[in-house]
Order: structure tokens, then C-alpha cells, then sequence
């Protein structure tokens, strides 16, 4: 039987409110654009995106480095 055009709804919406608004916003305060986020929802990407944001040099961070004028 074939899902309901409801549960594939559902389903898209907990998706976007469980992966790709709490990446958005970590995406943003990390300097990043947050429409970085949205490569969440392609597979294999997405964990491409999780190591991108685990070892690289945050933007953000390099503000902080430098010293104040």
C-alpha cells in the first residue's frame, strides 16, 4: 500500500525542522552562508557537509583572531 499524500508531508516537514533549520543556524553563526544548509537534504552530501563543518576553519573564528584598530 502506498503512503498517503499526508505522510509524505509529515515526513518532508520533520525533516526540514529536525535537519536543516538547526544546520541553517549553525551554519550562520558560524559565518557561513545558511543556505549551506539545504545540502543536508542530498544524500551522501550531507555528511560531506558534516566533516566540512567539523574540520574546517570557521569564518567567524578568523574575525575573532585578528586584533583590534
Amino acid at each position: 500500500m502506498a503512503p498517503a499524500m499526508w505522510q509524505i508531508l509529515i515526513t518532508l516537514v520533520l525533516i526540514v525542522v529536525l535537519y536543516v533549520v538547526p544546520m541553517w543556524k549553525i551554519a550562520r553563526k558560524a559565518g557561513y552562508a545558511g543556505s549551506l544548509s539545504l545540502l543536508m537534504l542530498v544524500p551522501g552530501l550531507n555528511i560531506v557537509l558534516l566533516w566540512l563543518f567539523a574540520l574546517a576553519d570557521w569564518p567567524i573564528g578568523q574575525n575573532r583572531d585578528r586584533p583590534a584598530r
